[in-house]
């Protein structure tokens, strides 16, 4: 892994207080779980070792099923997910691979009718948020915590 890069929060703090004050907004409008089953399937699509490991544990200390953070992974073929969550995680993977034909319709469709106009709006969002997170993390080689050692 190489050395981390300098950090973006010391050499642009109005930038990255603006970025943490939308996150705040988005946290205060989607539920929680889904939000973060949200940004662990992004870091897993964007390759963000960092995301993956801090959603990861947030889910585990929160009180989510391992096994369900596990298939977020393989979530299309996991039975463990509801229909919203579906539609939410089908979202999140077209907006973070967005190509050139953007988000198809049915993805979108399936979305509001999971979810509403409005909790979309912020599932987009976030979205984007967590693409940056992990843009940033990859940018600045970011590394999660070591793993603690084993007990002898």
């Amino acid at each position: 892994m190489p050395d981390p890069r300098p950090s973006l929060h010391r050499l642009a703090p109005e930038a990255m207080t603006a970025v943490l004050a939308v996150e705040e907004v988005v946290r205060g409008e989607l539920d929680r779980r889904l939000l973060e089953l949200v940004k662990l399937r992004a870091s897993i699509v964007n390759g963000c070792a960092f995301c993956v490991d801090l959603h990861l544990r947030d889910l585990l200390e929160h009180g989510e099923d391992v096994r369900r953070v596990g298939a977020v992974a393989a979530w299309r073929e996991s039975p463990f997910f509801t229909e919203a969550e579906r539609a939410a995680l089908a979202l999140t993977d077209a907006v973070t691979a967005i190509g050139e034909h953007g988000v198809p319709d049915d993805v979108w469709a399936a979305a509001v009718a999971a979810h509403g106009e409005r909790t979309v709006a912020h599932l987009v969002v976030a979205i984007g948020l967590i693409n940056l997170w992990n843009r940033t993390a990859i940018a600045t080689h970011q590394a999660p915590p070591p793993l603690a050692e084993a007990a002898a």
